[in-house]
Protein backbone atom coordinates (compact mmCIF):
# COMPACT_ATOMS: atom_id res chain seq x y z
CA UNK A 1 0.00 0.00 0.00
CA UNK A 2 3.02 2.41 0.43
CA UNK A 3 5.05 3.22 -1.99
CA UNK A 4 8.89 3.67 -1.25
CA UNK A 5 8.27 7.94 -2.05
CA UNK A 6 5.92 7.86 0.71
CA UNK A 7 8.24 5.86 3.27
CA UNK A 8 10.99 8.03 2.19
CA UNK A 9 8.57 10.99 3.85
CA UNK A 10 8.66 8.92 7.05
CA UNK A 11 9.61 10.78 10.11
CA UNK A 12 12.01 8.85 11.91
CA UNK A 13 10.27 6.18 14.69
CA UNK A 14 7.69 5.51 12.09
CA UNK A 15 6.85 2.67 9.67
CA UNK A 16 5.73 1.12 6.59
CA UNK A 17 4.23 -1.33 8.59
CA UNK A 18 2.54 1.42 10.27
CA UNK A 19 1.07 3.67 7.37
CA UNK A 20 0.27 0.04 5.93
CA UNK A 21 -1.90 -0.49 9.50
CA UNK A 22 -3.82 2.65 9.36
CA UNK A 23 -4.45 2.79 5.74
CA UNK A 24 -6.13 -0.82 6.22
CA UNK A 25 -8.11 -0.24 9.39
CA UNK A 26 -9.55 2.37 7.74
CA UNK A 27 -10.90 0.38 5.28
CA UNK A 28 -12.14 -2.17 8.11
CA UNK A 29 -13.58 0.67 10.16
CA UNK A 30 -15.52 1.73 7.09
CA UNK A 31 -16.94 -1.87 6.77
CA UNK A 32 -17.83 -1.87 10.79
CA UNK A 33 -19.80 1.40 10.04
CA UNK A 34 -21.80 0.21 6.59
CA UNK A 35 -22.41 -2.73 8.74
CA UNK A 36 -24.10 -0.79 11.69
CA UNK A 37 -25.93 1.63 9.18
CA UNK A 38 -28.11 -1.60 8.33
CA UNK A 39 -29.29 -2.10 12.35
CA UNK A 40 -31.76 1.06 11.53
CA UNK A 41 -34.44 -0.88 8.71
CA UNK A 42 -32.98 -4.01 9.89
CA UNK A 43 -33.28 -4.64 13.96
CA UNK A 44 -36.27 -4.51 15.81
CA UNK A 45 -33.82 -4.58 19.01
CA UNK A 46 -33.16 -1.42 21.10
CA UNK A 47 -30.19 -3.53 22.62
CA UNK A 48 -28.59 -4.23 19.13
CA UNK A 49 -29.21 -0.39 17.91
CA UNK A 50 -27.13 0.92 20.83
CA UNK A 51 -24.47 -1.58 20.15
CA UNK A 52 -24.33 0.05 16.75
CA UNK A 53 -24.29 3.60 17.74
CA UNK A 54 -21.40 2.87 19.98
CA UNK A 55 -19.45 1.18 17.32
CA UNK A 56 -20.05 3.69 14.91
CA UNK A 57 -19.49 6.60 16.91
CA UNK A 58 -16.21 4.95 18.37
CA UNK A 59 -15.32 3.91 14.45
CA UNK A 60 -15.54 7.13 12.65
CA UNK A 61 -14.05 9.10 15.50
CA UNK A 62 -10.78 6.65 15.17
CA UNK A 63 -11.27 6.86 11.19
CA UNK A 64 -10.93 10.83 11.62
CA UNK A 65 -7.78 10.79 13.72
CA UNK A 66 -6.16 7.55 11.13
CA UNK A 67 -6.79 10.29 8.14
CA UNK A 68 -5.76 12.85 9.96
CA UNK A 69 -2.80 10.93 11.29
CA UNK A 70 -1.67 9.27 7.71
CA UNK A 71 -2.09 12.90 6.23
CA UNK A 72 0.25 14.42 8.51
CA UNK A 73 2.79 12.15 7.79
CA UNK A 74 2.26 12.26 3.73
CA UNK A 75 1.25 9.04 2.92
CA UNK A 76 -1.84 8.61 0.84
CA UNK A 77 -5.50 8.47 3.00
CA UNK A 78 -7.70 6.28 1.45
CA UNK A 79 -10.94 6.98 0.30
CA UNK A 80 -13.97 6.25 2.42
CA UNK A 81 -14.88 3.38 0.10
CA UNK A 82 -11.72 2.56 -1.26
CA UNK A 83 -12.37 -1.11 0.37
CA UNK A 84 -14.72 -1.71 -2.25
CA UNK A 85 -12.67 -0.93 -5.20
CA UNK A 86 -11.91 -4.05 -7.90
CA UNK A 87 -9.33 -5.50 -6.42
CA UNK A 88 -9.02 -3.86 -2.75
CA UNK A 89 -7.62 -6.53 -0.49
CA UNK A 90 -10.16 -7.51 2.39
CA UNK A 91 -8.30 -7.04 5.72
CA UNK A 92 -8.70 -10.31 7.93
CA UNK A 93 -12.15 -10.30 9.35
CA UNK A 94 -13.88 -8.32 6.87
CA UNK A 95 -17.06 -9.77 4.94
CA UNK A 96 -17.34 -10.47 0.94
CA UNK A 97 -19.58 -8.53 -0.68
CA UNK A 98 -21.69 -11.37 -0.69
CA UNK A 99 -21.86 -11.65 2.97
CA UNK A 100 -22.62 -7.65 2.94
CA UNK A 101 -25.40 -8.80 0.62
CA UNK A 102 -26.30 -11.70 2.83
CA UNK A 103 -26.61 -9.13 5.72
CA UNK A 104 -28.52 -6.69 3.68
CA UNK A 105 -31.22 -9.28 3.20
CA UNK A 106 -31.86 -10.52 6.47
CA UNK A 107 -34.38 -8.94 8.91
CA UNK A 108 -35.55 -9.21 12.45
CA UNK A 109 -33.78 -11.93 14.66
CA UNK A 110 -32.35 -13.58 11.60
CA UNK A 111 -30.52 -9.95 10.93
CA UNK A 112 -29.62 -9.83 14.52
CA UNK A 113 -27.68 -13.27 15.07
CA UNK A 114 -26.09 -12.65 11.55
CA UNK A 115 -24.74 -9.43 12.19
CA UNK A 116 -23.55 -10.10 15.70
CA UNK A 117 -22.03 -13.61 13.76
CA UNK A 118 -20.70 -11.47 11.45
CA UNK A 119 -19.25 -8.09 13.56
CA UNK A 120 -17.61 -10.85 16.04
CA UNK A 121 -15.53 -12.45 13.14
CA UNK A 122 -14.77 -8.10 12.13
CA UNK A 123 -13.45 -7.58 15.17
CA UNK A 124 -11.42 -10.21 15.90
CA UNK A 125 -9.96 -9.51 12.18
CA UNK A 126 -8.56 -6.07 13.70
CA UNK A 127 -7.44 -7.96 16.79
CA UNK A 128 -5.50 -10.09 14.37
CA UNK A 129 -4.36 -6.72 12.35
CA UNK A 130 -2.81 -5.44 15.85
CA UNK A 131 -0.93 -8.47 16.29
CA UNK A 132 0.57 -8.23 13.06
CA UNK A 133 1.60 -4.97 13.69
CA UNK A 134 3.23 -5.64 16.47
CA UNK A 135 5.05 -8.57 15.78
CA UNK A 136 6.28 -6.60 12.37
CA UNK A 137 10.11 -5.75 13.57
CA UNK A 138 10.49 -1.88 13.60
CA UNK A 139 6.79 -1.59 13.68
CA UNK A 140 4.42 0.46 16.26
CA UNK A 141 7.61 2.72 17.79
CA UNK A 142 5.88 5.47 17.38
CA UNK A 143 3.73 6.84 20.95
CA UNK A 144 0.63 7.27 18.51
CA UNK A 145 0.74 4.28 16.27
CA UNK A 146 1.38 2.06 20.18
CA UNK A 147 -1.32 3.72 21.34
CA UNK A 148 -4.13 3.64 18.88
CA UNK A 149 -3.09 -0.31 17.85
CA UNK A 150 -3.52 -0.98 22.19
CA UNK A 151 -6.65 0.58 22.30
CA UNK A 152 -8.19 -1.22 19.41
CA UNK A 153 -6.54 -4.10 20.44
CA UNK A 154 -9.08 -3.76 23.68
CA UNK A 155 -11.92 -2.34 22.67
CA UNK A 156 -12.28 -4.90 20.24
CA UNK A 157 -11.87 -7.48 23.00
CA UNK A 158 -14.35 -5.78 24.96
CA UNK A 159 -16.85 -5.41 22.15
CA UNK A 160 -16.41 -9.36 21.53
CA UNK A 161 -17.05 -10.28 24.90
CA UNK A 162 -20.56 -8.05 24.91
CA UNK A 163 -21.84 -9.34 21.12
CA UNK A 164 -20.65 -12.78 22.42
CA UNK A 165 -22.81 -12.73 25.60
CA UNK A 166 -25.84 -10.93 23.40
CA UNK A 167 -25.29 -13.67 20.54
CA UNK A 168 -25.97 -16.59 23.47
CA UNK A 169 -29.11 -14.85 24.64
CA UNK A 170 -30.96 -14.58 20.86
CA UNK A 171 -29.70 -18.33 20.67
CA UNK A 172 -31.98 -19.43 23.83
Amino acid sequence: MITSEEAGRLRPGVSAADVTFMQGMIGHHAQAVEMTGLLETRTTSAEMRKLGQRIQVSQDDEMKMMREWLASHGAAVPGEHAHHAPGAPLMPGMLTAQEMERLAAATGQSFDRLFLEYMIRHHAGAIVMVKDLFATSGAAQDADIYAFASDVNADQRMEIARMSAMLKELQK
